[in-house]
Protein backbone atom coordinates (compact mmCIF):
# COMPACT_ATOMS: atom_id res chain seq x y z
CA UNK A 1 0.00 0.00 0.00
CA UNK A 2 0.80 3.59 -1.09
CA UNK A 3 0.40 6.04 1.82
CA UNK A 4 1.68 9.82 1.17
CA UNK A 5 0.49 12.09 4.00
CA UNK A 6 1.35 16.33 4.06
CA UNK A 7 0.39 18.52 6.84
CA UNK A 8 -1.74 21.19 4.64
CA UNK A 9 -2.31 24.79 5.30
CA UNK A 10 -2.37 27.17 8.53
CA UNK A 11 -4.15 24.26 11.28
CA UNK A 12 -1.71 21.62 9.70
CA UNK A 13 -4.41 19.36 9.04
CA UNK A 14 -2.88 15.81 7.56
CA UNK A 15 -4.45 14.97 3.88
CA UNK A 16 -3.41 11.43 3.30
CA UNK A 17 -3.27 10.12 -0.53
CA UNK A 18 -3.45 6.24 -0.41
CA UNK A 19 -3.03 3.58 -3.40
CA UNK A 20 -2.18 0.33 -3.96
CA UNK A 21 0.96 1.17 -5.41
CA UNK A 22 2.20 3.63 -8.39
CA UNK A 23 0.38 4.05 -11.32
CA UNK A 24 -3.35 3.08 -9.65
CA UNK A 25 -6.34 4.56 -8.57
CA UNK A 26 -6.01 6.03 -5.39
CA UNK A 27 -8.12 7.86 -2.78
CA UNK A 28 -7.76 11.31 -0.64
CA UNK A 29 -8.72 11.32 2.98
CA UNK A 30 -9.28 14.89 4.36
CA UNK A 31 -8.19 17.30 1.48
CA UNK A 32 -7.65 20.51 3.89
CA UNK A 33 -6.90 23.95 3.39
CA UNK A 34 -4.44 24.49 -0.01
CA UNK A 35 -4.25 20.72 0.53
CA UNK A 36 -5.02 20.85 -3.50
CA UNK A 37 -1.44 21.73 -4.23
CA UNK A 38 0.26 18.47 -2.34
CA UNK A 39 -2.46 16.06 -3.47
CA UNK A 40 -1.82 17.17 -7.29
CA UNK A 41 1.89 17.13 -6.01
CA UNK A 42 1.51 13.10 -4.86
CA UNK A 43 -0.77 12.20 -7.69
CA UNK A 44 1.65 13.40 -10.66
CA UNK A 45 4.55 11.44 -8.96
CA UNK A 46 3.02 8.48 -8.57
CA UNK A 47 0.66 8.96 -11.78
CA UNK A 48 -2.27 8.21 -9.51
CA UNK A 49 -6.05 8.72 -10.34
CA UNK A 50 -8.10 9.76 -7.30
CA UNK A 51 -11.59 8.80 -7.32
CA UNK A 52 -13.08 9.20 -4.01
CA UNK A 53 -12.28 12.09 -0.87
CA UNK A 54 -13.13 9.92 2.55
CA UNK A 55 -13.90 13.13 5.08
CA UNK A 56 -13.32 11.71 8.68
CA UNK A 57 -15.41 14.59 9.25
CA UNK A 58 -17.08 18.20 8.28
CA UNK A 59 -15.01 20.79 10.16
CA UNK A 60 -13.59 23.01 7.77
CA UNK A 61 -9.64 22.31 8.22
CA UNK A 62 -10.95 18.93 7.21
CA UNK A 63 -12.82 19.55 3.83
CA UNK A 64 -11.60 23.22 2.15
CA UNK A 65 -10.24 21.60 -0.45
CA UNK A 66 -12.83 18.79 -1.02
CA UNK A 67 -14.82 20.78 -3.82
CA UNK A 68 -11.34 21.67 -6.28
CA UNK A 69 -9.90 17.99 -5.31
CA UNK A 70 -13.38 16.05 -6.63
CA UNK A 71 -14.05 18.45 -9.30
CA UNK A 72 -10.49 18.42 -11.14
CA UNK A 73 -10.50 13.87 -10.81
CA UNK A 74 -14.54 13.79 -10.95
CA UNK A 75 -14.56 11.71 -7.65
CA UNK A 76 -17.04 10.97 -5.43
CA UNK A 77 -16.38 12.72 -2.12
CA UNK A 78 -18.22 10.36 1.16
CA UNK A 79 -18.92 11.60 4.20
CA UNK A 80 -21.40 10.87 6.98
CA UNK A 81 -24.87 12.15 6.90
CA UNK A 82 -25.10 14.15 10.52
CA UNK A 83 -21.94 16.23 8.87
CA UNK A 84 -23.12 16.73 5.19
CA UNK A 85 -24.50 19.92 5.72
CA UNK A 86 -21.13 21.34 6.68
CA UNK A 87 -20.14 20.86 3.13
CA UNK A 88 -21.96 23.89 1.90
CA UNK A 89 -21.86 25.60 5.21
CA UNK A 90 -18.70 24.75 7.03
CA UNK A 91 -19.21 28.04 9.23
CA UNK A 92 -22.17 25.97 11.34
CA UNK A 93 -19.05 23.59 12.48
CA UNK A 94 -16.58 26.29 13.89
CA UNK A 95 -16.12 28.89 16.59
CA UNK A 96 -17.25 32.33 15.86
CA UNK A 97 -13.53 33.48 16.22
CA UNK A 98 -12.91 31.28 13.31
CA UNK A 99 -16.00 31.92 11.41
CA UNK A 100 -15.10 35.67 11.69
CA UNK A 101 -11.55 35.42 10.53
CA UNK A 102 -12.52 32.89 7.22
CA UNK A 103 -15.84 35.50 6.57
CA UNK A 104 -12.82 37.84 6.01
CA UNK A 105 -12.25 36.43 2.75
CA UNK A 106 -13.91 35.66 -0.51
CA UNK A 107 -14.80 31.50 0.56
CA UNK A 108 -17.48 29.76 -1.02
CA UNK A 109 -18.69 26.20 -0.27
CA UNK A 110 -20.73 23.69 -1.37
CA UNK A 111 -21.20 20.30 -2.11
CA UNK A 112 -19.29 18.60 -4.91
CA UNK A 113 -21.10 17.01 -7.78
CA UNK A 114 -21.02 13.60 -6.63
CA UNK A 115 -21.80 13.28 -2.92
CA UNK A 116 -22.20 9.82 -1.25
CA UNK A 117 -23.35 9.41 2.45
CA UNK A 118 -21.15 6.95 4.98
CA UNK A 119 -22.70 4.64 7.72
CA UNK A 120 -21.44 2.52 10.81
CA UNK A 121 -20.01 -0.42 9.86
CA UNK A 122 -20.10 -0.05 5.91
CA UNK A 123 -17.39 -1.87 4.35
CA UNK A 124 -16.31 0.62 1.38
CA UNK A 125 -13.85 -0.71 -1.24
CA UNK A 126 -12.64 1.76 -3.39
CA UNK A 127 -9.61 1.96 -5.74
CA UNK A 128 -8.65 -1.48 -5.17
CA UNK A 129 -8.39 -0.87 -1.51
CA UNK A 130 -10.59 -1.91 1.35
CA UNK A 131 -11.98 0.40 4.38
CA UNK A 132 -14.48 -0.21 7.27
CA UNK A 133 -16.09 2.43 8.37
CA UNK A 134 -17.15 3.63 12.38
CA UNK A 135 -19.48 6.45 13.05
CA UNK A 136 -17.42 7.98 15.67
CA UNK A 137 -19.51 10.98 17.07
CA UNK A 138 -17.62 13.15 19.56
CA UNK A 139 -15.80 15.73 17.74
CA UNK A 140 -18.64 15.79 15.94
CA UNK A 141 -21.92 14.51 15.43
CA UNK A 142 -21.31 12.41 12.09
CA UNK A 143 -17.14 11.86 12.66
CA UNK A 144 -16.05 8.71 10.99
CA UNK A 145 -12.76 6.62 11.11
CA UNK A 146 -11.84 4.73 8.60
CA UNK A 147 -9.54 1.08 9.32
CA UNK A 148 -7.80 -1.07 6.23
CA UNK A 149 -8.67 -4.77 6.99
CA UNK A 150 -6.60 -6.68 9.58
CA UNK A 151 -5.58 -9.90 7.19
CA UNK A 152 -2.00 -9.61 4.72
CA UNK A 153 1.05 -9.92 5.70
CA UNK A 154 2.37 -9.58 9.26
CA UNK A 155 4.72 -6.59 7.79
CA UNK A 156 1.70 -4.74 7.05
CA UNK A 157 -0.08 -3.98 9.35
CA UNK A 158 -3.34 -2.45 9.83
CA UNK A 159 -4.46 1.34 9.78
CA UNK A 160 -6.68 3.39 11.28
CA UNK A 161 -7.52 6.91 9.40
CA UNK A 162 -8.33 8.41 12.67
CA UNK A 163 -9.40 12.29 12.07
CA UNK A 164 -9.64 14.42 14.96
CA UNK A 165 -11.11 11.01 17.18
CA UNK A 166 -7.49 10.20 18.70
CA UNK A 167 -4.27 11.97 18.51
CA UNK A 168 -0.82 10.99 19.64
CA UNK A 169 -1.09 11.60 23.59
CA UNK A 170 -4.35 13.32 23.10
CA UNK A 171 -8.37 13.46 21.57
CA UNK A 172 -10.39 15.41 19.36
CA UNK A 173 -12.16 18.84 21.57
CA UNK A 174 -15.57 18.40 22.33
CA UNK A 175 -16.56 22.42 22.62
CA UNK A 176 -17.24 23.03 18.83
CA UNK A 177 -20.85 23.08 17.84
CA UNK A 178 -21.57 19.31 17.25
CA UNK A 179 -19.32 18.44 19.96
CA UNK A 180 -20.45 15.80 22.68
CA UNK A 181 -18.10 14.84 25.52
CA UNK A 182 -19.85 12.37 26.49
CA UNK A 183 -20.62 11.04 23.13
CA UNK A 184 -16.50 11.18 22.79
CA UNK A 185 -16.30 9.08 26.07
CA UNK A 186 -18.31 6.56 24.93
CA UNK A 187 -16.99 6.47 21.32
CA UNK A 188 -13.65 5.82 22.68
CA UNK A 189 -14.48 3.27 25.12
CA UNK A 190 -16.62 1.14 22.32
CA UNK A 191 -14.84 1.96 19.42
CA UNK A 192 -11.15 2.50 20.14
CA UNK A 193 -10.07 0.38 22.93
CA UNK A 194 -11.29 -3.11 21.46
CA UNK A 195 -9.25 -2.50 18.49
CA UNK A 196 -5.93 -4.35 18.18
CA UNK A 197 -2.46 -2.69 19.54
CA UNK A 198 -0.42 -3.42 16.55
CA UNK A 199 -2.86 -1.08 14.27
CA UNK A 200 -0.82 1.83 12.83
CA UNK A 201 -3.16 5.32 13.62
CA UNK A 202 -2.61 8.37 11.32
CA UNK A 203 -4.77 11.51 13.24
CA UNK A 204 -5.83 14.66 11.58
CA UNK A 205 -3.07 16.77 13.44
CA UNK A 206 0.17 15.35 14.46
CA UNK A 207 2.45 12.52 13.96
CA UNK A 208 1.52 8.88 13.85
CA UNK A 209 0.91 6.37 16.77
CA UNK A 210 -0.64 2.81 17.80
CA UNK A 211 -3.42 1.71 19.02
CA UNK A 212 -1.44 0.29 22.16
CA UNK A 213 0.65 3.33 22.75
CA UNK A 214 -2.40 4.91 23.11
CA UNK A 215 -4.14 2.73 25.33
CA UNK A 216 -0.87 2.66 27.20
CA UNK A 217 -0.14 6.13 27.48
CA UNK A 218 -3.00 8.41 26.36
CA UNK A 219 -4.58 10.34 29.41
CA UNK A 220 -7.79 9.85 28.00
CA UNK A 221 -8.05 6.03 27.69
CA UNK A 222 -6.65 5.53 31.11
CA UNK A 223 -9.75 3.68 33.37
CA UNK A 224 -11.99 4.77 30.65
CA UNK A 225 -15.02 3.70 31.57
CA UNK A 226 -18.72 3.45 29.04
CA UNK A 227 -20.78 6.12 30.28
CA UNK A 228 -24.27 7.03 30.37
CA UNK A 229 -25.68 8.95 27.12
Amino acid sequence: MLIAGFPAGAWGTNCYVVATGQGAECIVVDPGMDAAAGVEQVVRENMLKPVAVLLTHGHIDHMFSVLPVCGTHDATAWIHPDDRHLLADPMAGVSPETARMLLGGAHEFAEPDDVAELKDGQSLELAGLDFTVDHTPGHTRGSVTFTTPYDGPEEVPAVLFSGDVLFAGSIGRTDLPGGDHPAMLHTLATKILPMRDEIVVLPGHGGQTTIGREKATNPYLQDLEIPKI
